[in-house]
Formats: C-alpha cells, sequence, structure tokens
C-alpha cells in the first residue's frame, strides 16, 4: 500500500487495561498532530464463572468513536487498532462466543501447573523467550473449556478487526505474547500447540504491521459511515508505544508507564539465556522485527486503585495533582515496598494491602495520604530502577539515559524519582507514545515517510513534534 501524497489523516484505535480512546493522527510533510476524539472507561466485570471485559460496551465505544472520528476527517485514510496483551474472545459460526476473560481472573493460576507439568518452563522460556506472567495466553488456552469448539481465537485487537471487516488474523507483536511463537522464527510454534492440547486450528495467520486488512463492512460500516480501511499496526499496545520513543541513543532504556510499567531496551536478537529467565526478563515482538526485551514492573495501578480506594471512602473525587504535589514535599524516610508483591495484583483496598506488606516488613505505615502516595511513587521509581539496571546487565550495554512515554510521563514526581534512584536523566514523553506508534505505522503504510522509512526515521519526526522533558537525577 502505498502513495504519493506527502501526508494524510488516519484513526487509532488505542485501548487500555482501564480507559480506551479514539484518536485522529495527522500528517504532512513529516509532521505529527494528534487530536483525541472520544475516551471512554474499561475494566473487569465480574461474572458467574470469574471476571470478564465489557467487550460488547468496548466495541460501541470503538464504533461510536470512530463515527465521531469520521465526521470531524471526512478523508481518513485508515484505522489501526491497539490494546493490551494475551487476552481473547473465541468465535464460532462468525460470532463472538462470549465476553473474553480479564487476564486478572483466578483461573489463570490453574493453568500455570497444567502446562509446566508438560513442558518445564526452562524449556518454555527457549521457546518463546517471554517471562513468567500467570496470565500469559497459553496457561488461559489451556483452562478455556470452550477452545476445542471455536473456529478461531482472536487477541483482543484482532477481534476488533475481525468485526470490523471479517479479517480472521494475528498480528505479530501481540501474538508474540501469547506464549505459542517461537521466539527465533516468529511463527507459531505448533509443536509447542499440540503438547498442550491447543489445537491448531484455532491459530489464526500472522500478518506483520503495515498489512492491509480489509474495509468495514456490514452493520460496521453503517454505524461508522465509511468503508475506512484496517491496517495492521503494533497491535500490542507496548509495540506501538516503542514505535513513538524518542530513543536518544543507541545505549538508551524505556518504560512505557501507564497501568504497568514496562521497563526494557530494544534489540535485533532476542536473549533466551538463563540470567535473562531467572531475571524474568521477557523477549517481545516488534514493529520491523525489533525485540522488546523487557520487564513488567506494576505501573500506576498501585496509585489509581489506592486514589480509588480513598475516593470511595471520602464519597468524593480526589485531586490527584495536588496530592502529588503535597507527596513531593514530603520529607524524611520513606518507606519502600516490593512494587512487584503479587498480593498487590487484584483489584480491591489497595491502600490496605500496600499497608500490611509494609507491616510485614517491619516498615512504619504512612500516616497522611501524602506520605502514602510518595511511598507509592518511590517503590515504582524503584522497582523502574532495578529493572533498568537488569536489562543493561542482561544485554551487556552501559545505560546512559531512560526515556518514560505514556502516562507516567505526566507524573513529574514519579520522573523524578525514577531519574534520583537510576542515576539517570530521564527524558518524558511523549505521553500519547501508544496512539503516536499506531498513527506512524500506518502513515509509513501510507507512504507518507517514503516507503522504507525507518523506525528511526518515524521516531525522529516524534521528537519534532513532541519535545521530550528532561529530569536530571538530584547529586544525592
Amino acid at each position: 500500500m502505498t502513495g504519493e501524497a506527502a501526508g494524510g489523516a488516519v484513526a487509532a484505535v488505542d485501548l487500555g487495561a482501564t480507559s480506551g480512546r479514539v484518536m485522529i493522527g495527522r500528517v504532512s510533510d513529516g509532521m505529527l498532530q494528534l487530536e483525541s476524539v472520544a475516551r471512554f472507561p474499561n475494566g473487569p466485570v465480574p461474572g458467574p464463572d470469574g471476571l470478564h471485559w465489557d467487550f460488547t460496551a468496548l466495541y460501541r465505544h470503538i464504533l461510536d468513536g470512530l463515527h465521531e472520528a469520521v465526521e470531524r476527517e471526512p478523508g481518513l485514510a485508515s484505522v489501526g487498532i491497539d490494546s493490551w496483551a494475551v487476552d481473547y474472545g473465541l468465535v464460532e459460526g462468525g460470532e463472538l462466543v462470549a465476553e473474553p476473560f480479564h487476564y486478572r481472573d483466578e483461573r489463570t493460576l490453574r493453568g500455570v501447573a497444567q502446562v509446566h507439568d508438560v513442558v518445564p518452563f526452562a524449556e518454555l522460556y527457549r521457546r518463546n523467550g517471554l517471562q513468567f506472567l500467570a496470565f500469559n495466553t497459553l496457561y488461559q488456552y489451556v483452562t478455556e473449556r470452550g477452545l476445542a469448539d471455536a473456529d478461531v481465537a482472536l487477541l483482543v485487537p484482532d477481534l476488533v478487526a475481525f468485526l470490523l471487516t471479517g479479517a480472521r488474523v494475528a498480528e505479530r507483536t501481540n501474538a508474540s505474547t501469547t506464549g505459542l511463537v517461537d521466539v527465533r522464527t516468529g511463527q507459531w510454534d505448533l509443536e509447542l500447540a499440540e503438547r498442550l492440547g491447543i489445537p491448531a486450528s484455532v491459530l489464526p495467520a500472522l500478518v506483520d504491521p503495515g498489512a492491509r486488512l480489509g474495509t468495514l463492512t456490514g452493520a460496521a460500516r453503517e454505524r461508522v459511515g465509511a468503508p475506512l480501511e484496517v491496517v495492521a499496526v503494533g497491535s500490542h499496545d507496548t509495540a506501538s508505544a516503542i514505535v513513538a520513543v524518542p530513543l536518544s541513543t543507541p545505549s538508551a532504556a524505556y518504560i512505557s508507564c501507564g497501568t504497568w510499567g514496562l521497563v526494557g531496551v530494544e534489540l535485533d536478537e532476542p536473549v533466551v539465556t538463563d540470567a535473562a529467565r531467572e531475571a524474568n526478563f521477557t523477549n517481545e515482538g516488534g514493529v520491523d522485527g525489533r525485540v522488546r526485551f523487557l520487564h513488567n514492573v506494576t505501573g500506576l495501578w498501585l496509585l489509581s486503585e489506592s486514589v480509588r480506594a480513598w475516593e470511595a471512602e471520602d464519597g468524593a473525587a480526589i485531586d490527584l495533582p495536588g496530592l502529588l504535589d503535597a507527596a513531593a514535599s514530603v520529607a524524611g524516610d520513606i518507606p519502600l515496598f516490593d512494587a512487584n508483591d503479587p498480593r498487590l495484583s487484584a483489584p480491591g483496598d489497595m491502600p490496605a494491602r500496600i499497608a500490611a506488606v509494609l507491616d510485614e516488613a517491619g516498615h512504619a505505615v504512612p500516616a497522611s495520604r501524602a506520605a502514602f502516595a510518595r511511598t507509592i511513587v518511590e517503590s515504582i521509581a524503584e522497582a523502574f530502577a532495578g529493572a533498568v539496571r537488569t536489562a543493561g546487565r542482561l544485554t551487556d550495554r552501559e545505560v546512559d539515559v531512560v526515556h518514560v512515554v505514556g502516562g507516567g510521563a505526566l507524573n513529574r514526581l514519579l520522573c523524578q524519582a525514577t531519574a534520583d534512584r537510576s542515576g539517570l536523566p530521564v527524558l518524558a514523553g511523549p505521553v500519547e507514545a501508544t496512539a503516536l506508534g499506531n498513527v506512524l505505522v500506518q502513515a509509513r503504510a501510507h507512504g507518507w515517510f517514503g516507503a522504507d522509512a525507518s523506525l528511526e526515521t518515524l521516531r525522529a519526526a516524534v521528537v519534532a513534534a513532541f519535545p521530550p522533558e528532561r529530569f536530571e537525577p538530584h547529586a544525592e
């Protein structure tokens, strides 16, 4: 798909674990602009058989957002879809069988033992290169009762694309997070699937970012109001975000920070050493065959869940910027906790659970909410800094700068704390990295940066449009 035009406009559907959005991206002579069209909530919904996503509502929001995008920009060239990883929907007879399970549902824990009884984790790591996360798709698949009856299993962004166009494919960057893609070849590991009792028939054809998936059809076309083309992007939201990380040196690290903090470096080849496995680092697919060598760190989830609990207690909204300003002024020793403690991974009364973790470790529990927020932010920053150091050690790199993108780039306290605790400068921004990466891959597919534009060319456009803010580490 190429074009002679110097630019145009595309739509980006960006779905996160707590919210979704539709954006318009405009590209003109290599310059970038983003316009927010629609934002909508997302989150877990309890059901009689476990925790699910309200995918029906999510899809309705997507259609409404695309309709508004077409109203604002009738000449949209295409739409790209990205989302969180690992979760999927089963399709049978052309219909979604049920609302997809949420990755925090407890059933995933049953799948771990079932998989590791057949394939030890050390072998899994050599095959798929993925860090151990109990909710990885292959653990979910072995507990999925309806898998054998399904025509196909589609990851969330692929499921959206299917409902829009009828295309039954798996975009490769997101497929790499399932645990069923060979880390060396980038193809489905059919032998592994067979050993685990996962039918190969449910694994759709793999496509790369930039592939044309078709145009909107049927009810989707009628609701949106235009026959938009759907273009595959880095459909794992982190893959799209990393496209827009303006990596300033060959030894730069990145943190894509939102609900999760994805901390790592970009490589040309995977690292599947015993040391990498023991450090729980993952090798996920990136755009243009790059490898996202990273570690999942619990991110702003800890703060957002704590704020949610305080708002429920008060019956009123919390002024988050004011809370963070007060937290920055807290003096004295700041007690820290392990941000990756598994007891903090589920929804619920987060302040109480953090207090219990602190108490168990012999730390005083902060008495004020400002001090409590400071402890949360500093604990996240400490986990980020540790992951940056480990990434450098495992890849034999002297990391010299850390790029923070995503919502965390707006949290100045977190950015400064990460600089202080890592001893490295932090470059913050862009905030909407995921949407930008989504837009950039579509724009390149249309030839707006040149048919053979490299990731470095795309990143140069990001720096020009969204210069990052620099945080130097404090001397102490």
